[in-house]
């Protein structure tokens, strides 16, 4: 191209806006930039190669070359190699009056493909909205044709995956309503709005395979090209139902729990009288002699203090649990609606807990007076140890308290011999004093350990700790710690603990401070099957 020409194209084309050029055929040279197609690039220079300042070329050069000797024109979109996202449509096109010479232009086309992207990433939205939902989606037009249904309403009535399209609404509900619910619906059609179905009414669904069931629907609407449309949400009120028919079960099994709280007071009553019984029996004999008569008064009075203590301690800890349920119980013939059944629930469960904690009082007072009749024997067994600490933690885990965690770390061999039912019953009292005593966020540490010779057992917590004081009297009957007087307790838990550790012929030992926790050791002597015999 002679500068005269260069000059024309220059002088023609530094004032257009659409980025153009032009390059020399045989070797790509770049002979001309205007400034909109150099502000695009982002390219000062001068007569670069045409595959310098668009990389992307490179790969499709021969299929340009080609065009060009064909005297055809050449297109082509590609994402420039600047590291931005920006795409450009590249055109080529030889200039007749000078053959080697060849015309391009650039057209920028990152704001189309950014709104082509955000357009399908809201159609993505909708389609994941749509299709994941967790209830029914149903759209139908004016004559109740389905026109969409999302695979959820398809699964909810047992349809396959766009079996539901071109179906009549009425065919999913029972033929004793199809009649009205067409009446319904040209009337909705005439008024349309946004509402709830069926308030105060029982609304039915039909499956395929023939079987009703209860349903709850919203409606909403929109119009478009196509016309007026109805969307209907579906969800199966199947649970609602069973939760009717579970509140009537909750109250026949509320009278069981009153019929049995009446029989663990009789028996309290009864066990009190025996327990008195045996007071004024053991008086009777301290009469007998002088020296007698003075143990006997110091008896009288021990024994007479346990009485008071018990009967004051039975007093409180039964008054509060049965407070607890006469509260629930009222306020739980208030809740009437099925919306409430989360209240009713929360009573029901404090019911259940203030009943499990009166019987497992009476346990303690019945294990006692087994204890103290000599009722109680071991009986050997071979068994896992830390099986059984897996199914005792299993079993208390309702009692943790927010964030306490119960860690567990066997070394030695799994199968010991004692007599399961009293460790389970010592394991039990142990950890769930320290998920009791210990902090929200606290963590419980539970090591056992076996060799030919041992098997130790420790439980550590985290909580409030036991005085050097409190220590000397922690497996008496009835003795509280002076800093747990105001949490619930029998004190007879590890006193019942103590003596079942001895009937193993083990010991028990308590390490703690106050405030820094509190750890108890048991070590039994390793037994095979055959030495317990």
């Amino acid at each position: 191209m002679t500068e005269i020409s260069i000059s024309f194209y220059t002088s023609l084309c530094k004032h257009v806006s659409q980025p153009i050029g032009v390059f020399e055929k045989e070797h790509f040279s770049v002979l001309f930039l205007n400034p909109a197609a150099r502000s695009l690039l982002n390219y000062s220079g001068n007569n670069p190669k045409l595959t310098e300042i668009l990389p992307s070329l490179t790969n499709v050069q021969d299929d340009l070359s080609a065009s060009l000797r064909n005297k055809h024109s050449f297109k082509k979109s590609f994402q420039l190699n600047d590291g931005a996202k920006t795409w450009v449509q590249f055109m080529a096109e030889a200039i007749e009056d000078h053959p080697t010479h060849v015309f391009f232009s650039l057209t920028d086309l990152s704001i189309a493909i950014q709104t082509e992207e955000s357009l399908l990433r809201e159609i993505q939205k909708f389609e994941a909205l749509f299709n994941y939902a967790s209830m029914g989606i149903i759209v139908a037009d004016q004559s109740g044709t389905i026109t969409m249904a999302n695979p959820y309403a398809s699964k909810q009535f047992e349809y396959n995956h766009l079996e539901l399209i071109g179906k009549k609404v009425e065919d999913l509900i029972p033929k004793r309503f199809q009649h009205t619910h067409q009446h319904n619906r040209d009337k909705y059609n005439q008024k349309p709005q946004a509402r709830s179905m069926g308030a105060d009414l029982e609304l039915f669904g039909l499956r395929k395979s023939g079987i009703e069931f209860p349903v709850q629907i919203s409606l909403g609407h929109f119009e478009n090209d196509g016309g007026k449309y109805a969307i209907a949400f579906i969800v199966d009120d199947t649970k609602r139902k069973a939760n009717e028919i579970e509140i009537i079960r909750q109250k026949e099994e509320m009278a069981a729990v009153n019929e049995k709280m009446k029989q663990l007071n009789e028996l309290l009553e009864i066990k009190v009288l025996e327990r008195t019984q045996m007071l004024q029996d053991t008086l009777k004999e301290l009469e007998q002699s002088r020296d007698d008569l003075r143990q006997a008064l110091d008896k009288e009075k021990q024994l007479n203090d346990m009485k008071s203590r018990f009967v004051s301690m039975a007093s409180h800890e039964f008054r509060t649990p049965l407070s607890t349920i006469l509260s629930s119980i009222t306020l739980l013939s208030k809740y009437t609606t099925s919306e409430e059944q989360s209240k009713r629930e929360k009573h029901i469960d404090r019911i259940k807990a203030s009943v499990t904690n009166l019987t497992d009082i009476l346990n303690e007072f019945l294990s006692l007076g087994r204890i103290e009749d000599g009722k109680i024997e071991p009986k050997w067994a071979e068994f896992s140890l830390p099986e059984l600490v897996f199914a005792v933690t299993r079993q208390l885990d309702p009692l943790r308290k927010a964030g306490q965690v119960i860690k567990h770390e066997h070394f030695g061999n799994a199968e010991i011999v004692l007599d399961p039912s009293l460790l389970k019953n010592i394991l039990i009292n142990l950890f769930s004093n320290a998920i009791k005593f210990s902090p929200e966020h606290s963590v419980i540490t539970i090591t056992t350990h076996t060799d030919n010779k041992d098997i130790l057992i420790d439980v550590k917590d985290e909580g409030m700790g036991i005085s050097k004081e409190d220590q000397r009297h922690l497996f008496e009957r009835f003795f509280r710690g002076a800093n747990v007087v105001n949490i619930q307790g029998t004190g007879l838990g590890l006193h019942i603990v103590s003596r079942y550790v001895q009937m193993m012929n083990g010991s028990i030992k308590c390490k703690s401070e106050l405030d820094n926790g509190t750890s108890f050791i048991i070590k039994f002597k390793q037994h095979k099957f055959a030495d317990t015999n």
